[in-house]
């Protein structure tokens, strides 16, 4: 089977090529592994060279073959814009049965560039989708959402069933990628899977224009000896996943029997619901009293409102049956985290 990424050169996107290339295959509807031959890394960036023991990244272009490939999956990395309806069918062909769509502009900075967001977060998938339907093969689907397509008035406990009243440039994006791949799954021209992520910690690197990106700085600056700023109350419920439960959600999210997802095709993710203040905590569990001094709490106007409109109590009982699984705690999450350092 050939598999393709969107948005490889981000966080997720490079560290589930490495999950892929460890595991070598993914398990069909009939439930048989099957080997990967290709592994496809799509973005407008680069995307990073992969290097998981004997597998190299075969660093080619659009057009040009392979320079190097190992001798079990070969490794292609296609530079360019996820709105290019020609690049992506010559991209998705009749062997390409895996797609993760990785691939947006995150909420900060879709708020941020009203049409940018609206062109890569709602037009590229739906080029996605449609080179996808040209294809011919139902291929499975595995799209990234968020609890961004959530918002307003709440009811205490948030379900897979809640009406989306998304109060975000972004989290609108979401909900209409989620209903475009609902529709091109009803029509049977894919397999569609959405899984509506948590806000992931903690994140490797520098902050990106995320709303969320501090709820990974409160953790990853003071860490590294930087003073970081929390710019939401520190009561604030969050709803957190670590990098590793992502990277395994989606991986299962892929292998998960078309029946056993039913007609509503969006799944809750389980996570952790955690305030600020908590975090912190955590920290100085972790890493000691010192560091967690470093938190400085400055409160942000724009993230405030953007962050307030996202729910933080969840009933996850569908996602817990169907097999996917949240961290146990926080503390155990930064121990994770500081061990890759």
């Amino acid at each position: 089977m050939n598999v393709l990424i969107t948005g490889a050169a981000g966080f997720l996107g490079q560290r589930l090529a490495r999950a892929l290339l460890k595991r070598g295959h993914l398990q069909s509807s009939a439930g048989i592994a099957e080997p990967i031959d290709e592994l496809c890394l799509f973005d407008v960036n680069p995307p990073a060279a992969v290097e998981v023991d004997a597998v190299l990244d075969a660093g080619a272009n659009a057009s040009g073959p392979p320079q190097r490939q190992s001798t079990q999956i070969r490794v292609r990395t296609i530079t360019g814009d996820i709105r290019d309806d020609a690049l992506l069918r010559s991209v998705i062909d009749a062997r390409t049965t895996a797609v993760f769509h990785l691939s947006a502009i995150v909420s900060g900075t879709a708020e941020a560039d009203f049409d940018l967001g609206w062109s890569i977060n709602l037009d590229g998938s739906r080029a996605l989708l449609e080179a996808c339907r040209h294809s011919g093969v139902h291929a499975r689907v595995v799209f990234t959402s968020s609890v961004a397509v959530y918002g307003g008035k709440l009811p205490a406990l948030v379900t897979d069933h809640t009406p989306l009243n998304p109060q975000s440039s972004y989290g609108a994006q979401k909900a209409m990628g989620e209903l475009l791949l609902t529709d091109y799954n009803r029509k049977g021209f894919v397999d569609g899977r959405i899984l509506r992520l948590p806000t992931i910690s903690v994140r490797p690197g520098r902050p990106n224009g995320a709303a969320s990106s501090f709820a990974s700085g409160i953790i990853r600056e003071p860490l590294a000896g930087e003073p970081a700023q929390c710019p939401v109350d520190a009561q604030t419920p969050l709803w957190l996943l670590s990098p590793a439960r992502a990277i395994e959600a989606l991986v299962h999210g892929y292998e998960l029997p078309t029946e056993a997802i039913g007609i509503a095709r969006a799944i809750n993710l389980p996570g952790l619901s955690l305030t600020p203040a908590e975090m912190a905590q955590a920290l100085t569990r972790v890493a000691g009293t010192e560091v967690a001094a470093r938190i400085e709490w400055r409160p942000d106007e724009r993230v405030e409102r953007i962050v307030a409109s996202w729910p933080a109590a969840w009933d996850t009982s569908r996602a817990l049956t169907l097999g996917f699984k949240p961290d146990a705690d926080f503390d155990s999450v930064i121990q994770a985290y500081q061990s890759e350092m």
